[in-house]
């Protein structure tokens, strides 16, 4: 059965995505560090000790075949890839094999640029409108998964 898991994290629609994914009745993880940690009705919390991608890892292995995975780190998303689930990112980008090699890419450029003491631009200030894309796009791919 396919599961929501949700890279709760600094993640701005973690109640939105609980929300859909019970229209479902779909269960809902959600993974997090000591430092946020959440607890919401309609979904299971787990609590991972704060380090560098502790939670991403934790993620990763349960992740099964046919998951869908809430977050916007592109390397959680590449892995999440590779087990065959489906990463999508708080503003309705489902990853794919098709756009995941240009993101760690240009997020590689955008780490050596920092590195060398210039400035990239930060992401922009959070609407309504992302919100909307977001269960737009969450919608379309539950949709898609519950009917095959």
């Amino acid at each position: 059965m396919t599961k929501v898991l949700i890279d709760a994290d600094g993640c701005p629609v973690v109640d939105l995505t609980i929300s859909i994914a019970n229209q479902f009745q779909l269960p809902v993880l959600l993974l997090c560090d000591t430092t946020h940690n959440m607890q919401r009705p309609g979904a299971e919390t787990i609590i991972v000790s704060k380090g560098a991608d502790a939670v991403d890892f934790v993620l990763v292995n349960r992740v099964d075949k046919g998951d869908v995975v809430v977050t916007q780190d592109y390397g959680l998303a590449a892995m999440v890839l590779a087990k065959r689930g489906f990463p999508i990112d708080q503003n309705g980008r489902v990853y794919s094999e098709e756009n995941i090699d240009q993101l760690l890419y240009s997020r590689h450029i955008s780490k050596k640029v920092r590195q060398s003491g210039g400035r990239t631009k930060g992401p922009k200030k959070r609407r309504q409108e992302d919100n909307e894309k977001f269960e737009e796009s969450l919608l379309m791919l539950l949709s898609k998964l519950i009917a095959q």
